[in-house]
């Protein structure tokens, strides 16, 4: 049995991706530091897939630590999730990004040449692409981030392809996906985002469970057909599917890193995002309209045809799918992964 090691993998997409690793028969080893996720979330995973992963804390910036950790499980491959994420957290506080993103990469890799283990795939971010020239973006696209979350991102992808251009042994795949929405259709793990949530749907499920009074609608006046922004959502399991599908992609590329776009190369406009939770849920969702936040872009959304072609990889969820299972997450778990304990 092939072993995995998932960097951030008690945390949203990487909670998602072990399902899908674990049900494809993976030994799997999750590496995080529990900063912004919860163990909880394996304990879940353990449920769906009827076996636990193996969870050790450390944080991916903690050299020593890695090493350990990877001397005593030996991984086939590496699953790298695990960094801060949010676009108007990086605005606020750029350095904490960089010094954050980049480290944990460059400790890793480190540690992966030493241990030999060179086969490794990147969550990366559709951010890198910044404001597009073209819809559907494509991979050939010019990469111009427009916040410091994406260009870290960006850094770290170039990091990747400088360590494999070093020494063809490596493959790599860089994967780009949009909007991560939704949850396992079990509704036992989901976004459980810490704080004032940063994206649209999970904040939209707060403000249907009763935690948050109303959805900030920033920018409506952006040059599309309704003057919200349009994103392209993709689901959570989709995106889960898709690393797996590019990890065993790996060896037929060797000393290559390659890039791929998931998405489902449709866009979606905020208010069409709140109307199709409000069918979901029942529930009047009220938002108020405020301007523009900084960072932000009008309009993206992918071309997915390279990772079908290479990888047999498609989106298969539709956006009604993306709502109705993040709402069986979030109204039975109101308070996220602490409503596992709550009386």
């Amino acid at each position: 049995m092939a072993s995995v090691l998932v960097t951030g993998g008690a945390g949203y997409i990487g909670s998602h991706t072990c399902v899908a690793l674990l049900g494809a028969g993976y030994e799997v080893t999750v590496l995080d530091s529990l900063a912004n996720s919860s163990a909880a979330a394996i304990d879940a995973v353990g449920d769906i897939a009827g076996r636990r992963p193996r969870l050790d804390v450390v944080d991916c910036r903690g050299e020593s630590a890695v090493e350990r950790v990877f001397a005593e499980v030996r991984p086939d491959a590496v699953l790298h999730f695990a960094g801060l994420k949010s676009v108007p957290d990086s605005v606020a506080d750029p350095l904490q990004y960089y010094r954050h993103n980049l480290e944990s990469a460059a400790v890793l890799l480190s540690v992966m040449a030493r241990c030999g283990v060179r086969r490794i795939v990147f969550s990366s971010s559709a951010t890198v692409y910044g404001e597009p020239d073209v819809l559907p973006v494509p991979e050939t696209a010019p990469t111009r981030p427009a916040n410091p979350y994406g260009s870290s991102k960006l850094m770290i992808e170039q990091m990747i392809a400088d360590v494999v251009r070093s020494d063809p042994r490596w493959s790599a795949a860089v994967l780009r996906y949009f909007n991560p929405v939704g949850a396992h259709p079990s509704g036992m793990i989901g976004e459980d985002p810490e704080g004032v949530p940063g994206n649209l749907m999970p904040y939209l499920l707060q403000v249907a469970v009763g935690r948050r009074p109303r959805l900030p609608l920033y920018g409506t006046d952006y040059p599309t057909p309704d003057g919200t922004a349009l994103r392209d959502y993709v689901h959570v399991m989709d995106l889960a599917e898709g690393h797996l599908a590019a990890l065993n992609h790996l060896d037929s590329a060797p000393g290559q890193v390659q890039a791929y776009n998931l998405g489902t190369g449709q866009g979606a406009s905020v208010l069409e995002v709140i109307a199709a939770m409000r069918e979901a849920t029942g529930h009047p969702l009220p938002y108020e309209e405020l301007g523009r936040r900084p960072g932000d872009i009008s309009e993206l959304w992918a071309d997915p045809g390279k990772a079908s072609w290479e990888l047999g990889w498609s989106a298969d969820r539709a956006l009604g799918d993306m709502c109705r299972d993040a709402w069986a997450w979030q109204s039975t778990h109101p308070q996220g992964y602490r409503s596992r304990s709550l009386p």
